[in-house]
């Protein structure tokens, strides 16, 4: 199990699970049956049902070529299709539950997945995919080439925890909040913020906390703040699960 450590845009370490090599391979086996069965029944299609035999037979060379590719369109670009249209996933990876992430925190964009495509060349048509194999095997960030090349790894989201979760804190019925303008953050920044918040309280790791309290200050848009950084994240946290978890709502009437 390869854990890999990726740094957000808010300068704040996740740690999320490598998929296994196994996943992979499954993942790429699930895809490729689906492309065979692409292949088949268009053609079943085309060659069958419309006979276009005769037709085909008569045209040169060049536009025989043509007419085959066209076809294998969907099969050649099946992976950078899916994987920009379903956010990192084809159907395998959808289906294993992994993904594509970029490791430097930002969104893979269509620049990445295409070059991954790409290096599928090298990857997996060339040696029937065992530069693939060598290179996810060795990697410390379990990546292909393509990968290494994009800045891009492969995830699982099996053991991930769910947002709601990680982010419930309890609040007494009369809680009153501190700083309204928590409501600017996403489930997905409070999620980060307390991981990072519980990682540094227990570490007693004061410069974190320091950079912590900086930057929500720098998000939230707070200009007057009271207390500790500990107290001051602890009652953003509080302040984000009383507006959004349904407090705010049930003490309004």
């Amino acid at each position: 199990m390869v854990e890999l450590q990726i740094n957000t845009t808010q300068n704040v370490n996740i740690n999320f699970i490598a998929a296994s090599v196994g996943e992979r391979i499954l993942a790429y086996i699930i895809d490729l049956i689906i492309k065979l069965a692409y292949v088949v029944v268009a053609f079943q299609i085309v060659f069958n049902l419309l006979d276009w035999n005769v037709a085909i037979e008569q045209m040169d060379g060049w536009s025989q070529t043509a007419i085959y590719v066209s076809f294998l369109l969907p099969v050649i670009f099946y992976s950078l299709v899916f994987e920009t249209f379903l956010d990192g996933q084809t159907i395998g990876k959808r289906i294993l539950k992994i993904k594509v992430v970029k490791i430097d925190g930002y969104q893979a964009s269509l620049a990445d997945y295409l070059v991954r495509w790409i290096f599928r060349i090298v990857d997996l048509n060339m040696m029937s995919g065992i530069v693939a194999l060598i290179a996810i095997v060795t990697s410390k960030k379990s990546q292909r080439l393509g990968d290494m090349t994009a800045g891009t790894s492969v995830i699982t989201l099996k053991n991930n925890v769910n947002i709601s979760h990680t982010i419930l804190e309890e609040l007494e019925d009369n809680y009153v909040p501190t700083y309204p303008n928590v409501i600017k953050l996403s489930d997905n920044d409070a999620r980060i913020i307390k991981e990072t918040f519980v990682r540094a309280k227990a570490a007693r790791d004061y410069e974190t906390l320091i950079k912590l309290r900086t930057k929500i200050v720098q998000v939230v848009e707070i200009k007057d703040y009271n207390g500790s950084d500990m107290e001051f994240v602890d009652t953003i946290l509080k302040d984000y699960n009383y507006y959004t978890q349904g407090s705010f709502i049930t003490n309004s009437f």
